[in-house]
């Protein structure tokens, strides 16, 4: 049985939950040897061997499977076993329902077929097959009393599937919006054929959406779907005029995970070609397949309509925000953040904003970073998307059909240049392999975007962040992270100690801005704290707010020539 599953870069072990497995052969038993902590061997026999096994699925995420009297889901490699020497000879599928839950409906991307008088209809429990393992497993399965709906993006089937109790959910929006963002993508990468990538593996491509109560939120890319999860409140009701924020989130999550369609599920690593699910599979370019997918899920939105100029500058400050905000960014790479996801993006703790950076928010500014270059070196006759459209003609459009090759992690540069005539090695290296700050603001000054940033806040610093008042009820004050060289660091605070006192005066999670404002940055302050069960006390010398906030403006009052640059880049 696999230990991760592709597109969440972390060993989880799903063979740990199998908690019975017997195998059999015509009606007798036959002996199964654990191999190891994730495979068997079976005792030699004659005839059909029968496997049964028994999985606990209680992992409400995009990630294992969930079953329970109310819906059901599951992806292949949390319950698919391989059997060696035959991975790539199809595999069929019987979904059957449970006693009492025959109304249940099923969706899926898997093919749908006919066996043994059983017709097979949408929606419907029954035989599925896949070509071999690997697209069996990468076509995961939503069963329950679910709403959907249908659109066309291109003249490609889609459907749509909302597990989860959403009173007054606008499917019909849901379907308008969602066929703009598919549309835009499946252009953007066939702007003369309009064909879209999934066709190669199924008939229709399934976003299948668990929403459920607050704090819920992710997905997971597959090559004919995507399984979504989200709070019910980041829907659309109907009589919503105005989409809300959480909405639009929602929007920027569907179009990064259809963004995997071509990138990633197609467009791969060359390590990933085929992956190799027992192990860790390392590879230094994340900051390519997520970072630059996600640099494209709100700037897709743009295009598409579904996000203002004025909301996408905003939200673009706000990733540069948090990445200059970041003291990771001074130790890692954006390379090294992808080669190290196995251990330290998928594994944080308390010191993982002093140590790593993310190879989604910082790979993204690769992205803007390299697309903005080649557009001004081009005068604005190649982008970003022409780099994307050479990977997809030469890497991803017949991946799935007899010619898997992956990307060389040495070949970037050159494919930059083969696809947008602009030699960018020293660019690349520099983004990609080092931990300098990239020059944004001179190059979006190129496009007519000003560019200002402000403290975070106006009080001193003790250069913490501290757990929200909402996640302990006694309305302690806990330092979720002490930052590196800062005023907390270095008088000795860490992280999980809970702030009592400064200068006498209690702290709790909701006065510490107020109570740090009484003073001015170099005044020294006295602490009191618990660490653990003991009280510390420590002399801390308060810093002027050091992390600021990016703010991005589109100027009117520029040269044509920086309009036209901004427009092509907004429009597409």
């Amino acid at each position: 049985m696999p230990a991760w599953i592709p597109g969440s870069y972390m060993i989880r072990e799903f063979a740990k939950n199998i908690v019975t497995i017997e195998a059999s052969c015509e009606g007798k038993p036959v002996k199964l040897s654990k191999q190891d902590k994730q495979s068997w061997m079976a005792a030699k026999c004659h005839g059909p061997l029968m496997i049964r096994y028994q999985i606990y699925a209680w992992d409400l995420s995009v990630r294992t499977a969930h079953l329970d009297a109310n819906h059901g889901f599951f992806n292949g490699s949390s319950v698919f076993l391989r059997v060696h020497g035959v991975e790539e000879s199809p595999h069929r599928v019987h979904i059957k329902p449970a006693a009492g839950l025959e109304h249940w409906k099923v969706a899926t991307a898997l093919p749908r077929v006919n066996e043994k008088n059983i017709k097979t209809k949408p929606w419907g429990f029954g035989f599925y097959e896949a070509p071999n393992y690997d697209a069996l497993i990468d076509h995961p399965v939503e069963m329950g009393s679910f709403v959907h709906a249908h659109f066309e993006a291109c003249g490609a089937p889609h459907e749509i599937v909302v597990t989860g109790k959403a009173p007054k959910l606008d499917l019909a929006r849901l379907q308008s919006d969602f066929s703009k963002i598919c549309t835009a993508q499946i252009q953007l990468f066939e702007p003369k054929t309009s064909l879209a990538p999934f066709l190669d593996s199924s008939d229709r491509y399934v976003f299948m959406t668990q929403a459920w109560g607050d704090g819920h939120y992710g997905g997971l890319e597959h090559r004919a779907s995507t399984a979504l999860v989200c709070s019910r409140n980041d829907l659309p009701i109907v009589g919503q005029e105005t989409p809300s924020d959480a909405y639009r989130a929602f929007l920027g999550l569907v179009s990064h995970e259809y963004f995997h369609t071509w990138n990633v599920k197609r467009i791969k690593p060359a390590v990933f070609a085929p992956y190799q699910l027992e192990q860790e599979n390392y590879t230094p370019l994340l900051w390519l397949f997520e970072g630059f997918t996600s640099y494209y899920d709100d700037l897709i939105l743009l295009r598409c309509g579904l996000m203002s100029e004025e909301q996408y500058l905003r939200a673009l400050a706000k990733t540069i925000s948090g990445v200059l905000r970041s003291r990771g960014r001074l130790k890692q790479s954006v390379a090294d953040s992808s080669f190290d996801a196995w251990t330290k993006y998928y594994r944080q703790d308390e010191n993982s904003a002093n140590a790593i950076v993310s190879y989604y928010t910082k790979g993204s500014l690769v992205a803007l970073y390299l697309d903005l270059l080649i557009r001004t070196q081009t005068q604005g006759k190649r982008s970003l998307d022409d780099f994307m459209r050479h990977l997809w003609k030469h890497f991803g459009r017949n991946f799935y059909k007899g010619q898997q090759q992956g990307v060389g992690e040495q070949d970037i540069a050159d494919l930059l240049m083969q696809a947008t005539t602009c030699d960018l090695r020293k660019e690349l290296k520099l983004a990609t392999e080092t931990t300098q700050d990239l020059p944004l603001e001179r190059l979006l000054a190129h496009f007519g975007i000003a560019w200002s940033a402000k403290p975070e806040r106006s009080a001193p610093s003790l250069g913490i962040r501290t757990r929200s008042s909402t996640a302990n009820a006694a309305g302690e004050c806990v330092i979720a992270t002490s930052f590196e060289g800062e005023a907390a660091h270095r008088s000795g605070l860490s992280a999980l100690d809970i702030l009592l006192a400064i200068d006498g005066l209690r702290v709790t999670a909701n006065n510490l801005d107020s109570l740090l404002a009484r003073y001015q940055a170099g005044d020294t302050v006295r602490i009191h704290a618990f660490r653990r069960d003991e009280l510390i006390a420590v002399d801390a010398q308060l810093d002027a707010p050091g992390r600021h906030t990016i703010s991005l403006m589109a100027m009117e009052k520029v040269p044509l020539a920086k309009k036209r640059l901004r427009k092509a880049w907004f429009l597409g």
